[in-house]
């Protein structure tokens, strides 16, 4: 064997060395691109993670479940392919998560008490749909808290009756929706509240929720624990590295292990 030929050998020795290290960088690049991908599309289309913020939705939903929330069940908006897909209408009685209307556009979570054309009233603490009773096993009354008219009896007869705690733009507009004592829901659009019925900021005292606000519907509890919320805790700005480190150390003992997997209904 020539020289020349020994040196073209050896170079191609080399390189085919070479090939599985730098085949083996490049498919995992392209892996990681790949899983990057379908996380970035399961998160914006599919699935999203959500936390209770608030005791508005208990005993159904606590301050510090983490949820679950579906973004592909209510996802049509009559295209011709909508019909194709496994979308369905909202329900009376889904809970949904939603962007409030105002102050930023925070995330909320309620139930839906009415659909578009539904008309609702309150007598009484007694929810009527459509001019019957509705049934509300999810509901919890609180005999404690402050008196509040709109927990008693809804929607208000006239602008006397409206309430300091009202979104000003919704005191402005609800008479406009009010037909013979009840509120009438207008298309696109949905009534919505708190299953902790009298603890529960919601479409009383600030309106409707539009359609293309809904973000999902809640499916399961994949984690669920004790906030400092539920102990009352001191909430000073310069206390919350001493939380976050508190937190972390008795993250065992404050998990609500009976929760953790449980579906939402």
């Amino acid at each position: 064997m020539s020289e020349t030929a020994e040196v073209v050998r050896n170079h191609e020795v080399a390189a085919s060395k070479d090939e599985p290290q730098h085949a083996t960088v490049r498919e995992y690049l392209e892996s990681l691109l790949v899983t990057v991908i379908l996380a970035l599309f399961g998160t914006t289309f599919i699935v999203q993670a959500f936390k209770i913020p608030s005791p508005s939705m208990e005993p159904t939903l606590l301050v510090g479940d983490h949820l679950l929330v579906n973004k592909f069940i209510f996802g049509g908006r009559g295209y011709w392919f909508d019909r194709l897909l496994p979308y369905r209408e909202i329900r009376h009685g889904d809970i949904i998560v939603f962007k409030f209307p105002f102050q930023d556009h925070p995330h909320y979570v309620k139930r839906v008490i009415g659909l578009p054309g539904d008309r609702i009233k309150i007598v009484d603490q007694r929810v009527y749909l459509n001019g019957k009773r509705l049934t509300e096993p999810y509901v919890v009354r609180d005999p404690t808290a402050p008196y509040d008219p709109f927990g008693d009896n809804f929607p208000p007869r006239s602008a006397q009756y409206l309430q300091a705690n009202m979104q000003p733009e919704w005191a402005a507009e609800i008479l406009n929706h009010v037909q013979d004592g009840e509120v009438v829901v207008p298309p696109d659009k949905y009534f919505a509240m708190g299953d902790n019925r009298d603890h529960s900021w919601d479409s009383r005292y600030w309106g409707f929720v539009d359609h293309d606000a809904i973000m999902g519907r809640p499916v399961v509890i994949y984690w669920s624990i004790q906030s400092q919320e539920d102990e009352g805790a001191d909430h000073r700005i310069d206390s919350w590295l001493v939380e976050y480190l508190d937190s972390i150390i008795h993250m065992p003992s404050r998990t609500r292990w009976a929760r953790m997997f449980h579906e939402v209904h």
